[in-house]
């Protein structure tokens, strides 16, 4: 018979610790950090830009993180695309980010990943200076993807996901 260092009561809280610790593991994963928020999730908006054109919220915060859904170049009244250019309407879009991370305290800097829709690959180089002006210092995470189309046959759409310090 092998001899445990460990009696009866040793391995119950051994297992309760280990238990403990997965729990906490669990809420410090699942909020990001060791603070955990107990806000939950936050609708978010702004009259910057345009109204959502769908349902879905312009933006949805949980603890520090916001998630900001895809911008397209339209009019603030929602109804009409602006610019004809790639470049145009990209700046467009960052313009509304801007306008969306300032109305919540934050700015491109805050932004830790952006996700760029694209009508057409060829347009890359032409987004891409316009998105460099913007994302000037320590760019966030990136992927661009073509896609089909876009609503309102726009040539660009941005989401982005920033976090509150």
């Amino acid at each position: 018979m092998v001899s445990h260092p460990f009696n009866e009561e040793d391995r119950v809280n051994t297992r309760k610790l280990m238990t403990a610790l997965c729990v906490a593991a669990t809420a410090i994963a699942a909020s990001g950090c060791a603070v955990h928020s107990h806000r939950g999730k936050e609708v978010l908006s702004t009259d910057q830009i345009y109204p959502a054109i769908g349902p879905y919220s312009q933006m949805v915060g949980h603890g520090k993180v916001i998630y900001f859904s895809g911008v397209i170049p339209l009019d603030k009244t929602g109804t009409t695309i602006v610019g004809a250019t790639t470049e145009e309407q990209t700046r467009q879009v960052l313009d509304y980010i801007r306008a969306k991370l300032a109305s919540q305290g934050l700015n491109f800097s805050d932004v830790l990943m952006s996700t760029v829709y694209m009508k057409d690959l060829n347009d890359f180089a032409a987004m891409n200076r316009v998105y460099g002006e913007y994302f000037q210092k320590d760019p966030p995470a990136r992927a661009t993807l073509e896609v089909a189309r876009l609503p309102r046959d726009a040539r660009i759409e941005i989401a982005v996901v920033a976090a509150r310090r």
